[in-house]
């Protein structure tokens, strides 16, 4: 079975060569490997075209034309082309162990012959949480930032993300739902996680698979969910959290108008009540939150949340 891997890149070239070269060291080899170059200023698209000259029959390289201005533009861009039995998203800064592909692909065969292959299907992992020379900061994500990995029905998804990308696989049935650039989504991830739970299946390895390098350039990273410093950020920074639930919310719409005549009429309200969210009385956002179960992960969060809902 042919995997193609997405790998946008953007002033990488610190870390893009040892990602690379772990893709290459792969145990599982039947891959293509595609980048997408976002107008790097760096020396970034000449060491991505150097490894497309050397392994021609693996790498392709391509650039766009102007910057996007974030990778999960580029990513979505890949996302929306792309089509194969299988597709991977790929970082440029971190390292795959070695059996990533092969592990990832066991459990998908195994959902496939379990939900057939008609049925879009996501898989992911954990990840290593490392500092940019590679050290150990915690051994799994998942425990590090409080994420639940079975709480992923479209409910738990419209609230807040839990596939990790970089750690995803996902089949053609649900590559083939990714037709449109939405107006707005706050990650790709997050954006492909909603399609799987809304039309599919989530499933998660509890195993880890990547070493999630945490640098100063890092778009997004790992947080401490139990660290003081952590649990007091959210409590207080009532704006953050309030800016986090509204993009949520805006999300939400989107996906509501995008995928409005494949979605069920229970779906369809739910999504529905989650993006209005902002035009509901306190009583109401709390009752709506209750019933529909659209809580973020980890007691500080549901405690920030709440706070927010009951000043907004």
């Amino acid at each position: 079975m042919m995997i193609s891997i997405l790998m946008p890149t953007f002033n990488g070239e610190k870390y893009i060569s040892e990602q690379i070269d772990s893709i290459l060291s792969q145990s599982y080899k039947k891959f293509k490997l595609i980048i997408n170059d976002d107008r790097s200023t760096d020396n970034t698209f000449r060491i991505i075209s150097e490894y497309a000259k050397r392994y021609p029959d693996i790498i392709k390289v391509t650039q766009n034309e102007k910057n996007t201005g974030n990778a999960k533009y580029n990513f979505l861009k890949m996302m929306v082309i792309y089509k194969d039995d299988y597709i991977m998203l790929c970082d440029q800064d971190d390292i795959w162990l070695p059996t990533k592909i092969e592990k990832t692909m066991q459990k998908m065969q195994e959902m496939q012959e379990f939900y057939e292959t008609s049925t879009p299907i996501l898989v992911h992992t954990d990840l290593i949480v490392v500092d940019e020379n590679l050290k150990t900061i915690k051994q799994s994500y998942r425990k590090m930032s409080k994420n639940n990995y079975k709480n992923n029905s479209l409910n738990n998804l419209l609230a807040m993300n839990i596939p990790t990308g970089c750690t995803s696989m996902y089949n053609r049935a649900l590559a083939d739902l990714i037709i449109n650039e939405p107006d707005y989504f706050v990650m790709h991830d997050w954006w492909l996680g909603l399609t799987a739970a809304a039309f599919g299946k989530i499933v998660s390895i509890n195993e880890q698979t990547v070493l999630y390098r945490q640098h100063s350039d890092n778009s997004s990273g790992a947080k401490r969910a139990l660290s003081p410093k952590y649990i007091y950020f959210v409590l207080t920074n009532n704006k953050v959290m309030a800016e986090k639930l509204n993009n949520s919310y805006r999300q939400a719409s989107n996906f509501l108008t995008e995928y409005e005549n494949k979605l069920s009429n229970e779906q369809k309200e739910l999504i529905l009540v989650h993006s209005k969210m902002q035009e509901y009385s306190t009583c109401k956002k709390i009752r709506v939150m209750i019933k529909n179960k659209t809580y973020l992960h980890g007691i500080t969060r549901k405690i920030a949340q709440t706070i927010v809902l009951i000043k907004s």
